[in-house]
């Protein structure tokens, strides 16, 4: 299991081995409060994607998700930095739906429990505020198109290259193999198949490595590399790293309250073992997981530094702290449960891009209904 410390090892090798800049060397960036609080800690590109984006150059974002489970927390910089520039530039948000991988590597049991979380997910992303007519979700298992866009590319990347970025070994199944060959299709879509070719992908640190290869594959076939925003490790409420595998270590959009603050209870606290000695020495708010969380993701810079000198100061105890973040988190996934009550089929046909004349669409509806 790894460490924040480990993990946080992870986004500077990008910088000290990987040839990634850093994102604090950037000149210009959007007034946001992701980029203000630095949730991004690296990049390739960047500043040639914004000054092009600026200038009214037709582009687009590629954030990619996996039908293996639900919205979480540490969705919420990433998604809510695609909201900004769908909403601000009016660009589209391609968003790939890999249940082809869920399925080859084993992370559901079937196709079709892929196909159903990944309905459950267009139905968060609608909810969370994307645009339908400007966002576009790619079911690889419906989209058959990308399996042709696919081959094309295949033929530009070695098996030797796989092995070597990926570490697969002759045991792993072939679809493993072939799966990143599909993953290049979905960054590359935009320009292939829109003429998009100002794209950025907004990633985790233990992406880097898919789109290096795609980035790779990209300039042999005369494509534009596509540019990458390395997002900045978030730790779970243990302190260790937010996963699906442990439903405990993360805050996901469908908890209930009394799950909210189930967790919170339990979260890494930076305060001091007793009432008394932390009223004498104050509680230490770089380490606490709820005042990273409230300061992250609900306060402005004003409301966060008050907290700090509070705490710090002993004023304000850790069960206060998690008790403000229980409310936080309360509000704002009973309103994203709300606003998902709304979401109707039409939506979703919206936004799926599918092969209609195959008549698939019509299983995704049935899949719908019995969702709703």
């Amino acid at each position: 299991m790894e460490t924040i410390s480990g993990l946080l090892e992870d986004n500077e090798k990008l910088v000290s081995q990987f040839q990634a800049k850093r994102f604090s060397s950037l000149k210009e960036f959007p007034d946001f409060y992701t980029f203000d609080k630095g949730l991004f800690y690296s990049h390739r590109d960047f500043d040639t994607f914004f000054e092009r984006l600026k200038k009214g150059e037709k582009s687009a974002i590629v954030s990619g998700l996996n039908p293996s489970g639900t919205l979480q927390l540490g969705h919420k910089a990433v998604f809510d930095t695609n909201l900004l520039f769908q909403k601000k530039y009016g660009i589209p948000v391609f968003i790939p739906l890999s249940d082809d991988e869920s399925y080859v590597a084993k992370k559901v049991d079937s196709r079709m429990d892929a196909v159903k979380h990944g309905v459950n997910l267009i139905i968060d992303i609608l909810a969370f505020g994307f645009d339908p007519k400007l966002t576009k979700v790619v079911f690889d298992f419906y989209f058959t198109d990308i399996f042709s866009t696919a081959m094309n590319l295949s033929r530009h990347v070695t098996m030797s290259e796989i092995k070597a970025v990926y570490g697969y070994l002759n045991e792993d199944n072939v679809g493993l193999h072939f799966y990143p060959t599909i993953q290049s299709a979905h960054v590359l879509l935009p320009q292939i198949s829109y003429g998009i070719k100002n794209v950025l992908v907004p990633i985790g640190a233990d992406e880097d490595s898919h789109l290096r290869l795609c980035r790779d594959i990209a300039s042999r076939m005369g494509y534009n590399k596509p540019a990458i925003l390395h997002a900045r490790f978030m730790p779970g409420i243990d302190g260790l790293k937010m996963s699906k595998s442990r439903p405990e270590s993360a805050i996901f959009l469908h908890d209930t309250p009394e799950s909210v603050s189930k967790k919170i209870s339990r979260a890494f606290s930076g305060g001091r073992d007793t009432v008394e000695e932390h009223r004498k020495l104050g509680g230490n708010p770089d380490i606490d997981i709820s005042f990273l969380y409230l300061s992250t993701y609900f306060l402005d810079a004003s409301e966060a530094e008050r907290l700090r000198q509070e705490y710090t100061s002993g004023k304000l105890l850790s069960g206060e702290l998690k008790k403000m973040l229980t409310e936080k988190i309360v509000d704002f996934n009973e309103k994203f449960e709300e606003r998902r009550k709304r979401v109707d089929f039409g939506q979703v046909k919206s936004v799926l891009l599918a092969n209609e004349q195959d008549g698939r669409l019509d299983e995704i509806k049935k899949i719908f209904e019995q969702i709703k």
